[in-house]
């Protein structure tokens, strides 16, 4: 079964900003795609297993915090 996680991430604002995001949060285990649209901020993680907190970590990495 895929869990799907929605994740509103603000301060995205060009190509640069989404592709820092799915490149951190797609290295994590289980994550099978990242959907970023910069419009609405959302950032949607669609896999197995997924662990919110890393999730969550991964998008700090890429230096913005999810809502």
């Amino acid at each position: 079964m895929n869990d799907t996680r929605e994740y509103t991430v603000n301060g995205m604002s060009c190509g640069h900003c989404e592709a820092a995001v799915e490149e951190e949060v797609s290295a994590l285990d289980g994550v099978e795609s990242v959907d970023v649209d910069l419009a609405t901020k959302l950032v949607v993680v669609r896999g197995e297993g997924l662990d919110d907190a890393a999730i969550r970590a991964a998008i700090g990495e890429a230096g913005y915090e999810a809502a």
